[in-house]
């Protein structure tokens, strides 16, 4: 490629990030009209995707052929049908189904980014629920809740089985994922590793929720739920306990003081994980730098943190650091092993 074509690939590469959310929002649209769910029926033609859907024909055309050029659907002599992605990651139902993400990401994310600039200025997020507690606020409401922890058991249905290889879980027999929804990783766990007692530790509004889903999943029995608010009522006792995507909603403070708490939670001989889009201080990794953007806008205090912040916090609450490693996740995860020491030598808490 001579210059003059490499300047003029790399012009046409930036103006089209420019535009990159168009091909978001076609997504977007195809999961809330349900259209994935339409055609995991069988092949249709776009008339008769139009009726089922209520499409206007002046759009649709494009609309289909954007999905075809995506990689999400396919063209056959009949019409279209979904391509083996959207099977596995775009039908209600399917095993590994996003839709939960990519519906809080339109209807939620999208316009909370469109605000960006103006956060860049004044620091402010810029999510309707921002609050002291912005949890507390969103769970009142039992079905904009179950949404969202569609969009959370979406997102960390990737962590569960890095978990399962970073840590040598047969040195356990319990474990407590504190903040952990309603349930999705313990559940990955207990089914990977059935010696465990599992936990999860949350708001009390969240209990009616976790029920079902452990209905859902059939993991009713296997995984306890303990209702409190990790700020204010004791942690639950656990050989291990997790904290998964949690530490970033919080300042760095508030991250001290949890893992002051689960210092105190777990015995000598215990561990903590601690997952996160964590940054590196050397090469930035896209994912974290805009999963980071995206905590910051979403709370009033959240951000992405690096390893070794979480590191010297896990310090000073009086672990010890043993391992950690990068999760092959959306937001390319880190988690980090810290455990207690069980010598009387062990350094204590150092209170902030």
């Amino acid at each position: 490629m001579n210059a003059t074509a490499a300047r003029l690939a790399d012009g046409v590469a930036t103006a089209r990030l420019g535009t990159a959310y168009r091909k978001a929002k076609v997504l977007h649209s195809a999961v809330e009209l349900g259209l994935f769910d339409l055609l995991a029926a069988g092949t249709a033609g776009e008339e008769r995707i139009r009726e089922r859907l209520g499409l206007h024909p002046r759009l649709s055309r494009a609309f289909l052929d954007a999905l075809l050029a995506l990689g999400l659907l396919r063209r056959d002599g009949h019409g279209y049908r979904n391509s083996a992605v959207a099977a596995r990651f775009l039908v209600q139902d399917a095993p590994g189904y996003l839709g939960g993400a990519i519906r809080v990401a339109s209807q939620r994310h999208y316009e909370v980014w469109s605000h960006l600039t103006e956060a860049l200025r004044d620091g402010a997020p810029k999510a309707p629920t921002s609050g002291a507690n912005p949890f507390r606020q969103l769970y009142e409401n039992v079905d904009a809740a179950r949404g969202f922890l569609a969009h959370m058991d979406a997102i960390n249905g990737f962590v569960g089985p890095g978990l399962v290889d970073c840590l040598d879980w047969s040195r356990f027999g319990s474990f407590v994922d504190v903040g952990g929804a309603r349930g999705n990783v313990a559940a990955q766990l207990v089914t990977a590793m059935p010696h465990l007692r599992g936990g999860v530790f949350e708001l009390a509004a969240l209990e009616p929720l976790f029920d079902e889903y452990m209905a859902q999943l059939g993991t009713t029995g296997r995984v306890t739920f303990h209702g409190g608010d990790f700020f204010v009522d004791p942690l639950p006792h656990a050989d291990v306990l997790i904290f998964g995507h949690v530490l970033h909603d919080w300042s760095p403070q508030e991250r001290q003081t949890l893992l002051d708490r689960a210092f105190e939670a777990v015995p000598a001989g215990g561990a903590v994980l601690v997952y996160d889009p964590m940054l590196d201080d050397g090469e930035p990794d896209l994912h974290s730098a805009l999963a980071g953007l995206n905590v910051a806008l979403m709370t009033a205090g959240g951000s992405e943190y690096t390893v070794e912040d979480c590191r010297g916090w896990a310090g000073k609450a009086g672990f010890r650091v043993t391992g950690g490693q990068r999760l092959y996740t959306v937001g390319n995860d880190y988690v980090l092993i810290a455990e207690k020491p069980e010598t009387d030598e062990a350094p204590k808490p150092t209170k902030p």
